[in-house]
């Protein structure tokens, strides 16, 4: 059975509206993804890190419980395990401060062995990160090598946008390893000063990667493909919070390539009706998310959808 790889952040979200915590909920931009998809019954494999401490442990029982191995997080014993506080402003999108404190060696893990047609999900600073580069080399070669799909999402904060033009060789590099490029109208003003779906596919993604998918916030997705050129409305929605909605989005586009037996093969040549049900597949898990202040699809959801 075809199954999904990530590497990529293990977070503690703490979730603020106006003054006071929410919830306290495990996160990672990736990770958000991984456990949405595990939920649906996808075998899920995961690579990242965490420290020996309490917040750790609350996010490998987290991962135990739901259907996501262990064996690929490095557990460090000097340094703490990352921390976020979200704070939720009037339209339900957070601005995060970010506590980190990891050791000098990281990722000191075995990876999961990938199987042709698995898909391996990548993105956020953690796929630039100098540290961790030849980690995440080492995975996209594989991954090439037994012909897996990659799946990347640049999830570029504003944080990082003065370091654009330092990180844009690393990011070519991400798009050419890349089999689908997801990302938000956001992540590429950050790093390209661009919000013009036709334009970014045109002068920024095309070259490396022929299949694009840039998302607008709750207004809009558009599509840009070799056969396919196409936008996508999206229904207005009461959001209780939008942290983990483009983490789900790609989740629910990851199953609808599973579902509808979109193999490595075939990406050259899916066709318009067969994008519609994909995007769909990530609409609906996003439109999930926003509903509750948790980071993945729930498991009612999960049981319900598939």
């Amino acid at each position: 059975m075809r199954k999904v790889i990530g590497i990529g952040e293990t977070i503690l979200d703490i979730i603020f509206r106006g003054e006071q915590p929410s919830a306290a909920v495990p996160g990672g931009s990736v990770f958000n993804g991984i456990v949405s998809l595990g939920r649906m019954g996808i075998p899920v494999g995961f690579i990242s890190e965490t420290g020996n401490d309490r917040v750790g442990r609350i996010i490998l029982q987290f991962m135990r419980d739901n259907h996501i191995p262990t064996d690929h997080v490095n557990v460090f014993p000097d340094g703490k395990s990352p921390v976020s506080l979200a704070f939720l402003n009037e339209q339900s999108d957070a601005e995060y401060l970010f506590y980190k404190d990891y050791p000098r060696q990281r990722l000191d893990v075995l990876f999961p062995r990938l199987e042709e047609d698995d898909i391996v999900m990548i993105g956020s600073y953690y796929a630039l990160n100098p540290v961790l580069r030849d980690k995440i080399l080492e995975l996209l070669e594989q991954a090439r090598e037994k012909k897996a799909i990659v799946y990347y999402d640049p999830n570029f904060r504003a944080s990082h946008k003065n370091e654009a033009m330092k990180l844009a060789p690393t990011i070519i590099e991400n798009l050419e390893y890349a089999d689908i490029v997801r990302g938000s109208q956001d992540d590429f003003q950050y790093m390209y000063g661009l919000q013009d779906a036709d334009k970014i596919y045109k002068d920024k993604i095309k070259f490396y990667c022929p299949r694009f998918i840039c998302t607008a916030g709750g207004n809009s997705i558009a599509l840009r493909t070799n056969k396919v050129n196409k936008d996508y409305s999206i229904p207005p929605l009461q959001a209780v919070s939008t942290i983990g909605a483009g983490d789900n989005f790609n989740a629910g586009v990851i199953y609808g390539l599973l579902k509808y037996d979109v193999r490595y093969r075939d990406l050259a040549n899916i066709d318009e009706p067969t994008w519609d049900r994909i995007i769909q597949c990530g609409k609906d898990f996003a439109t999930e998310v926003c509903c509750s202040y948790h980071n993945s699809v729930s498991t009612e959801f999960a049981q319900s959808y598939k």
